[in-house]
């Protein structure tokens, strides 16, 4: 496809893919998860991260470009600035520990220092859940619907990177609570065959239709998820043979991440006319509206009680 032709897709609009257009890149990611981990120097990111200081460079611009960082000076002669988290960046906090959670959910998780955040309100190891504000219980796939909201409608496609893919594990200084979400949120089209399949999105004609990939790029992607246990590859018909791509139960644990960038994207990427889609929380019957909370203690999780941010 041409970059002329690419110009002209839409997809469907939806603030979880703008959320993953604008930070769903690897080491957008790992500069990210630097911060909220305190880093706000120049050769701290380097060391944290292990990126090329020319590319790190690149990154930190383009947080900064998007109000998820602030540059200020830490130091008068010569002039040397730190990167902080801005509000918006701060926001991010939840879809930070539903990253955390997921990689907790796994059998095989990590048990380095990294992978443990306290909560200083209980002084528990904290599991974050995130919850249903009006009825309190948690949100998944199964108990949550969506239906299109005031600002429903068409975004252009995102366009193509110029940086080479960079899904590779162990590349980098990444740690290994982070390296699993980051090899799957790290790249465009991944990510976003997440998001199409919590939509029930299955087969390959459906599934180009809906992100406008080429064939090689959406039959890469693909296999790469069925190989991170994100998605089972069916066969649902023989002569020919067809196959549908459907999420395993490891993939539908990442449905409450999805619905944390959904309500960033909601509050700060959002048009005047609104959030393009809306969930419902099937228990209650009410507009959902999530708060993340302490498994051990049913507190409300917040930076300020893990020390994060």
């Amino acid at each position: 496809m041409s970059p002329e032709n690419h110009s002209f897709r839409t997809v469907r609009a939806s603030s979880a893919a703008r959320a993953l257009t604008l930070i769903g890149d690897r080491w957008t990611l790992l500069a990210l998860y630097a911060a909220f981990r305190g880093v706000s120097r120049f050769d701290g990111f380097v060391a944290h991260t292990g990126m090329a200081r020319s590319l790190l460079t690149d990154r930190l611009g383009r947080l900064e470009a998007a109000g998820i960082l602030a540059r200020r000076p830490y130091q008068e002669r010569p002039v040397r600035y730190g990167y902080h988290l801005t509000a918006k960046g701060l926001d991010l906090f939840d879809a930070a520990l539903m990253i955390l959670r997921w990689d907790q959910k796994r059998g095989d998780a990590p048990t380095d220092p990294a992978h443990r955040v306290l909560h200083r309100t209980c002084g528990c190891e904290l599991v974050a859940e995130l919850t249903c504000k009006a009825c309190g219980e948690a949100v998944s796939a199964r108990n949550t619907t969506v239906a299109p909201g005031p600002g429903a409608g068409l975004d252009p496609a995102p366009g193509p990177r110029a940086q080479r893919r960079s899904i590779v594990e162990g590349e980098g200084g990444i740690p290994p609570v982070a390296e699993r979400a980051i090899a799957v949120l790290g790249d465009r089209w991944t990510s976003h065959l997440v998001a199409a399949a919590f939509y029930g999105l299955r087969r390959f004609a459906d599934l180009q239709a809906e992100l406008g990939a080429a064939s090689n790029i959406l039959s890469d992607r693909l296999a790469r998820l069925v190989s991170l246990g994100v998605l089972d590859r069916v066969r649902y018909q023989e002569r020919p043979e067809r196959w549908e791509y459907r999420l395993t139960d490891e993939g539908r644990e990442l449905f409450p991440l999805i619905v944390a960038l959904m309500a960033w994207g909601d509050r700060w990427l959002a048009g005047p006319e609104g959030p393009p889609e809306m969930l419902t929380h099937t228990p209650c019957g009410q507009r959902l509206e999530a708060v993340v909370r302490c498994a051990a203690c049913g507190g409300v999780v917040g930076p300020e009680t893990t020390g994060l941010g």
